[in-house]
This record gives C-alpha cells, sequence and structure tokens, in this order.
C-alpha cells in the first residue's frame, strides 16, 4: 500500500523498551496519513537490548518503512523526549552503543524532502506501546494488516460524574484517528461535575439525569435508557459513573466500565477513587492497575475484558498511585472499545475472549 493519498506525507509513531535494560525487548511502530488511516503497523522482537536501543532501532524501522512507502515527508511521535531533542540536535549522543543507530536515523531522515519529531505523552502512544508488549510477551515479531479505518465507527454513550478526563482521552483517541468509535452522547449524575463542561468544550452538550430526582432505581434507569435509545447509542461507557442502575436486557454485554484495581480485588460499593488506591496501599500489594469490564447491576461485577498493571512503590501515596494507574487506564479504555468495534469480544460463561471461543 503506499501512501499517494496522503500526500506524500506519513505520521510515525513510534515506541520501544526494554524489560531488563539490558534484557528482551522490542521496537514498534505505525504509519498513517495525516488523517488518520494506518498504512503499516509492526513490532519486532529484541532478545537483548536496552530501552534507549530499542526506542532507536523503532525509528529506525519506521522511517525505512516510510521511505519504501514513497513518502516524502514525515512526522515522528515518539513518548522519549531524549530521543527527540537528540534527533533535533539540541542534545549530543554520548552513548556509544546508540551513535551507529543514530547516525542511521540522521541518514534516513536526511533523506526526506522535510521531517519534524515531536514528543508526546506515553497515553497518547498506545497503540505502538501495546504492539511493543505483545511482540516482547509472545517472543516473536508482530505484523498488523488491519487497516482500522475499515471498521465501523462505534456509537458511544458516556456516562460520567466526575471530571470527564477519561471522556476526554476517549475522544482524543477519536480525534487522532486511533478509535473507531463517534461520542453521541453524554450523560452525567451531577449538573456540577466538571465533566459536564469538559463535554461542552468537545462540542456535546450532556444530559443531566440526578439519581435523587427519581422515586426508585427503576425509574432513574429507564430514564437512562430512554436517552441510549434516543441517540442509538451501540456501546455505554461509564467513565467515573457512580451510580447503580439496572442495565436494560437490549444492553446486555453493551456497557463497559473502568476501575482503578486489578478486580475482583477492591471492587464494590463505596470503592471508587482515592477510596481504591488507600485500600491498595493498606493492603502492601506490590502491584495495581486497573480492569475494563463489562456490566452487570451489580457494583464492579461482570466479565473482565482488559487488564493492565502497574507498580506499586514503597513511597506511594493515594495521589501518586492514581496517577500511575490512569496512565493505564488511557492505554486499556480505547483498545476495548476498539476490540469491541471490530467483533472481536466474545462473552461465554461469564469469560470474555477475544479470538475464538474454546471448546
Amino acid at each position: 500500500m503506499g501512501c499517494s493519498e496522503a500526500g506524500k506525507i506519513v505520521h510515525l509513531y513510534t515506541d520501544g523498551g526494554s524489560r531488563g535494560n539490558p534484557g528482551p525487548g522490542g521496537a514498534g511502530y505505525l504509519l498513517q496519513t495525516p488523517a488518520g488511516k494506518l498504512l503499516e503497523s509492526k513490532a519486532f522482537f529484541l532478545p537483548e537490548t536496552t530501552n534507549n536501543a530499542a526506542e532507536y532501532s523503532a525509528v529506525l524501522k519506521g522511517l525505512e518503512a516510510a521511505r519504501r512507502l514513497g513518502a516524502q515527508e514525515v512526522v515522528l511521535y515518539s513518548d522519549s523526549e531524549l530521543l527527540v531533542r537528540q534527533l533535533g540536535g539540541q542534545y549530543k549522543v554520548k552513548s556509544e552503543h546508540l551513535k551507529k543507530l543514530y547516525a542511521a536515523c540522521m541518514e534516513q531522515l536526511a533523506g526526506f524532502r522535510r521531517w519534524t519529531a515531536e514528543h508526546i505523552p506515553r497515553e497518547k502512544n498506545t497503540l505502538a506501546d501495546r504492539l511493543v508488549n505483545e511482540a516482547i510477551d509472545l517472543k516473536r515479531d508482530i505484523v498488523r494488516e488491519e487497516v482500522r479505518q475499515n471498521i465501523k465507527p462505534v456509537r458511544l454513550g458516556i456516562l460520567l460524574s466526575g471530571g470527564g478526563r477519561t471522556m476526554v482521552n476517549l475522544h482524543q483517541e477519536i480525534q487522532a484517528g486511533r478509535l473507531p468509535a463517534e461520542i453521541v452522547l453524554v450523560i452525567s449524575s451531577r449538573s456540577t461535575a466538571a465533566g459536564v463542561e469538559r463535554a461542552r468544550e468537545i462540542g456535546l452538550e450532556p444530559v443531566i439525569i440526578c439519581r435523587k430526582d427519581f422515586a426508585d432505581i427503576q425509574s432513574f434507569s429507564q430514564r437512562i435508557a430512554e436517552e441510549l435509545d434516543k441517540a442509538k447509542v451501540e456501546l455505554v461507557v461509564q467513565a467515573g459513573w457512580l451510580c447503580l442502575w439496572e442495565i436494560p436486557s437490549q444492553y446486555e454485554n453493551r456497557v463497559m466500565n473502568i476501575h482503578p484495581a486489578l478486580l475482583p480485588s477492591f471492587g464494590g460499593k463505596g470503592m471508587w477513587g482515592h477510596h481504591v488506591h488507600e485500600a491498595v496501599l493498606k493492603a502492601g500489594c506490590k502491584v495495581s492497575g486497573c480492569t475494563v469490564h463489562f456490566c452487570t447491576s451489580e457494583y464492579d461485577a461482570g466479565p473482565i475484558i482488559i487488564q493492565r498493571c502497574c507498580p506499586v512503590l514503597d513511597d506511594d501515596d493515594a495521589d501518586s498511585l492514581a496517577a500511575r494507574v490512569f496512565k493505564e487506564e488511557c492505554i486499556a479504555y480505547p483498545e476495548a472499545i476498539r476490540l469491541f468495534a471490530a467483533g472481536k469480544l466474545i462473552v461465554k460463561n461469564g469469560r470474555v475472549y477475544t479470538r475464538s471461543i474454546p471448546s
């Protein structure tokens, strides 16, 4: 596939890492048109490498692929601020084992009519990160032939009760062409929630449905379902939603939630936000993370779709742990929605399978 439809301009997302530094690692890249159409995505297993060498290997592989596709201009995105500054000439490469990789990258860049390198936060480089981790986990190279724009965008209804950061992250993933979805409805359980104004900032007027305005949970739930049906929502995304509601049958396995811990631990009524992280710290856990799951009409119950882990450090408090977990949430939730949009999630006997159903 060429990139002529992009005017010979490509966007290159790269990532690399090592588990051990040095140790087994991976290098991955994605090539997209400026409109977000995926041209190519690959990751390479590196049996013995360092973090920096893996980052540069990813850039080199991606630039070679861009040249092969006939690109004349490239915009490089990396979550390694040091690498971006070194490519821009702000920092000198001092490590001997990196100098050859750096020189090879600069030689490739010199072959483009124009190039820029930009630093992005890790949570905006989720696809490359996922490819790299998959290559390391499987100890083999990964090639993704799927062009994501061939997937029909799934219509999302967002339920929120707080700041709306998860909604904003999903919106940014959609705008960047990395998530085949569109947000068609936002419901807030609180008129004063910060997420209400954030919804307006992205062009959506939220519907306010407060639990206290209804005599019982049945009428509250019915009101939510009415708005979802009216907007023709295909997937309901709970994004900091704190209200229990009865999920109607037409939305079975079509409501997702993300919990800031590794369920089934630290879930249930009252376990939200800092309450969760404080409980994790009190228990002395060495790892925490997040869980994306399909919802039932019980708190934090339902089949698990994706979990991502992060370490719990000795000097953590609830705030620092929450920030680390949220970075994993920004990766996990878009990935779960991508799998749903691609029709790859199968629920059987209370479990979610992402490929074929076991016999």
